[in-house]
């Protein structure tokens, strides 16, 4: 199921270069050739420029993104690179080699969306497909905003980013100009997202063969994660929080958390390849082990060299504070975070963890579980040691995260949350909360969504922590024999105190390739 997907939005990426017009955020007319104008055609021309779409998720989020993750006070940058740890310090050029392309990529692919929107409503084809294929174009352009909205627009002196639609795209090259705040920008996501909700299956009515692209849970799900964004500025939005993730869990799909009543597994089992299409994931980086499809976050994560039997790149390592934080009990710790001593499969064979290069004592576990299996590579993990993806797919949006979103919306009206989020502490096979309070969903929240796309930063953001927790050090765990999984540690700085300043932090500075090309005007502060 999922190599066929991959090999269809291959083929597209490949037959792209037939029709698009320059990448450049400053180039979003179309060409008048007359190849381009001949190409839109078919139902083949129609699916192939919709495949297009998908050509930057490995990227954005493999990396990419996370790199902005990694600021938060869950983990540190595990080796010295002078580009992410600017960012860590929130110290940025805007220059950073590891994030100057999310701009650039997400207009791309807005670009492609507008494209497809424009001209696929022409095509003379199954209606049904185009409809799939319409809906796709619309909860591609949403994702990519929301990305792109929250990273670089705000409520305050910068507003909100370019707004690029069908209705637009072939207005002169630099004259794209911000909108006053990025509320308009989540206005025009919702209203992309009803629409793809409208046209877009079930993901229990897709053929198998479409595993792996958006449904209309996914839409649903990004509707309140969008609204919950929204919150911070209008409080009004918690209800369409509410709203939205309740009309995920209605749909009709049978959106559920995994949970046969073994804490211990369910955790686990959740976390690999087996859990792909269950009915918690809602939106996932579709990964495999050929064509360099997929994330390449569980290679990110893995020891630096991987024990000297695969190419791990020894990134993004979990904090003292993030260990503690769990609960005395909770499985999902084991499963989350490895430290020394602790039993692992690995390439076969049982090991307990030790690192010769984790600057923090630590490693996220959350992605090992398809380096375990006897001789994974070519089957659980990419031949291309240089593009460490798995067959797990790496979660963008889990049920679970659709409950909390509910539970702090809840919270913040001044209503129970309480039922939402006992949902997620059942599974963990913890006691329930009572009276839950925004504490109990911060910590919730921290614990369940640790290592992934969840976005603790934003989180700290949009909750006004930012500042109080970024002052702070993180603190790791030193060994005195880091080979030895069972010596005696320290607890000491293993990041320093930061300068936070939400007066212009809360957002990231705009690449100043962007900039320089576009005219539009950069991020106050940095």
């Amino acid at each position: 199921m999922k190599k066929s997907i991959i090999k269809i939005i291959t083929a597209g990426i490949i037959g792209l270069a037939s029709y698009s017009c320059s990448d450049d955020f400053t180039d979003l007319t179309p060409k008048g050739s007359a190849s381009y104008e001949t190409f839109w055609s078919n139902e083949q021309d129609a699916t192939e420029a919709v495949n297009s779409m998908y050509r930057y998720l490995p990227d954005d989020f493999g990396r990419g993104y996370f790199w902005y993750i990694n600021a938060s006070d869950d983990m540190i940058t595990g080796r010295v690179k002078a580009g992410p740890d600017n960012i860590k310090n929130f110290n940025p050029s805007g220059d950073e080699s590891y994030m100057n392309s999310l701009y650039p990529n997400g207009y791309s692919v807005i670009r492609r969306a507008n494209e497809v929107l424009m001209n696929v409503p022409e095509i003379d084809m199954d209606e049904n497909i185009k409809n799939r294929l319409l809906g796709e174009a619309y909860f591609m352009r949403a994702f990519y905003y929301f990305w792109l909205a929250h990273t670089y627009g705000d409520n305050g002196p910068n507003g909100g980013i370019p707004i690029v639609t069908e209705e637009n795209v072939t207005q002169e090259a630099g004259t794209f100009t911000r909108p006053e705040s990025v509320i308009e920008n989540y206005q025009q996501i919702i209203a992309d997202l009803e629409n793809a909700a409208d046209l877009l299956p079930l993901f229990t009515d897709m053929e198998s063969e479409n595993y792996g692209r958006p449904h209309k849970d996914a839409a649903y799900a990004y509707m309140a994660k969008t609204y919950l964004y929204w919150a911070q500025y209008d409080s009004s939005k918690y209800a369409d929080v509410i709203t939205a993730c309740d009309a995920v869990t209605n749909s009709g799909s049978g959106r559920a958390l995994i949970d046969t009543g073994n804490p211990d597994r369910d955790f686990r089992t959740l976390h690999s390849a087996e859990s792909n299409w269950a009915s918690e994931y809602i939106w996932s980086v579709n990964s495999s082990v050929t064509n360099n499809a997929g994330s390449i976050l569980p290679g990110c994560m893995l020891e630096n060299k991987g024990w000297g039997s695969y190419n791990g790149w020894g990134y993004y390592q979990p904090t003292e504070s993030l260990y503690q934080e769990f609960e005395e009990g909770d499985p999902r710790r084991e499963v989350t975070i490895l430290k020394y001593g602790d039993e692992f499969e690995y390439f076969g064979e049982t090991r307990h963890f030790q690192s010769e290069n984790s600057l923090s004592g630590f490693q996220f576990n959350k992605y090992m579980v398809e380096y375990g299996f006897s001789n994974p590579v070519g089957s659980y993990i990419n031949t291309n040691g240089d593009f460490p993806s798995t067959t797990y797919n790496v979660p963008l949006m889990r049920y679970a995260e659709v409950l909390l979103m509910k539970s702090e919306a809840l919270i913040m009206l001044g209503n129970n949350g309480d039922a939402p989020l006992n949902q997620v502490r059942d599974r963990a096979g913890l006691p329930p909360v009572s009276g839950a309070t925004m504490e109990d969903l911060k910590h919730e929240r921290r614990v369940e969504l640790a290592g992934e796309f969840a976005n603790r930063h934003f989180d700290l953001v949009r909750w006004g922590d930012a500042r109080e927790v970024y002052s702070q050090p993180l603190y790791g765990r030193i060994h005195t024999d880091r080979s030895d999984p069972f010596s005696d540690y320290t607890l000491e700085v293993v990041w320093p105190a930061r300068n936070f300043d939400p007066s212009y932090m809360n957002v990231w500075p705009i690449p100043n390739t962007v900039i320089q090309s576009s005219g539009i005007t950069p991020n106050t502060g940095w």
